[in-house]
């Protein structure tokens, strides 16, 4: 498209590299509108405000996010990834439990991002409790709050199955857990949960630096791309079950671990032989495949 031509996307050609012109946040207006707030950042919702514009920019250009897209954004805050998914994006669905942040975002985006405020719905919600969206989402971007990451996640990928992919800020330690392989240390129950829905990958980090208040870790990018889940005869629930078991007794041996699911050891040796796998082996060495064949003989028996 020639520069200055109209078109459909036209509303992404005035971003320019200052933030202020740009309509995205700085370090002194997030505390400016903290202020005006009065609101003190709460860890226990996991407050932690982007103050640096060249991050926002960062997260929505590994996003891969299009002027087609619908974004759903779990926490928005102060508004500073908003302002720039406005920007990049068609809409933005944004889900804030904090009253107060609920209410001003919408003034916020009027204020330095007039063109596009007609662009955000705000619903002021626990993104665990919200089942319904005013538009099927086809993208997610968030920062998350660190405490709830991956129930959320989970919630989103099990509830809203019209996102196809997704880049989420985590706490770093969260980040590999969401994108561990089989064998590793950092694998665990949110590893193979999110396996059954979608491939997950650490793409990169980011400097405590970047946030106010500025926490004591630094947090990680993590990029998902849904895929179809695995082909078995067992419920979701069922094979949840059986990782949720396997996990619970993480040096167990499998037979050990999945004894009280399966009734007794024997019974739970004979379903895990049954998948083709060895009873004596830990859920560490298994893939979401496994789980879901386990899953299959211990819930047919």
């Amino acid at each position: 498209m020639r520069a200055g031509a109209p078109g459909r996307h036209a509303h992404r050609s005035w971003a320019c590299a200052d933030p202020v012109a740009s309509g995205l946040l700085d370090a002194r207006t997030v505390r400016e509108l903290a202020n005006q707030l009065g609101l003190r950042p709460s860890k226990q919702r996991g407050q932690n405000f982007v103050t640096d514009a060249n991050t926002v920019r960062r997260i929505i250009a590994t996003s891969g996010t299009t002027g087609d897209d619908v974004v759903l954004e779990i926490g928005p805050g102060l508004g500073s990834l908003t302002l720039g998914l406005l920007q990049a994006t068609r809409r933005v669905i944004a889900i804030e439990i904090d009253d107060r942040l609920a209410a001003q975002l919408p003034r916020t985006v009027a204020e330095r991002l007039p063109q596009r405020a007609d662009a955000l719905t705000v619903i002021n919600a626990d993104a665990l409790r919200v089942e319904v969206l005013p538009e099927p989402p086809t993208v997610v971007v968030a920062n998350l709050p660190y405490n709830v990451a991956v129930p959320v996640l989970l919630h989103l990928l099990g509830t809203f199955d019209s996102w196809r992919r997704g880049l989420v800020m985590v706490q770093a330690e969260v980040a590999d857990r969401l994108a561990a392989k089989p064998g590793s240390k950092t694998y665990g129950i949110p590893s193979v949960k999110l396996a059954w829905y979608a491939a997950v990958t650490r793409v990169g980090a980011v400097s405590p630096t970047v946030f106010w208040p500025m926490p004591n870790v630094e947090s990680g990018l993590v990029a998902i791309e849904r895929r179809e889940q695995p082909q078995t005869n067992a419920t979701r629930a069922q094979v949840f079950a059986v990782v949720d078991a396997a996990f619970g007794q993480r040096r167990k041996m499998l037979r050990s671990a999945l004894s009280g699911l399966a009734g007794s050891s024997t019974a739970a040796s004979a379903a895990i032989a049954a998948a083709g796998l060895d009873p004596q082996t830990r859920g560490e060495m298994l893939d979401i495949t496994d789980f879901a064949r386990i899953a299959e003989n211990i819930f047919s028996a």
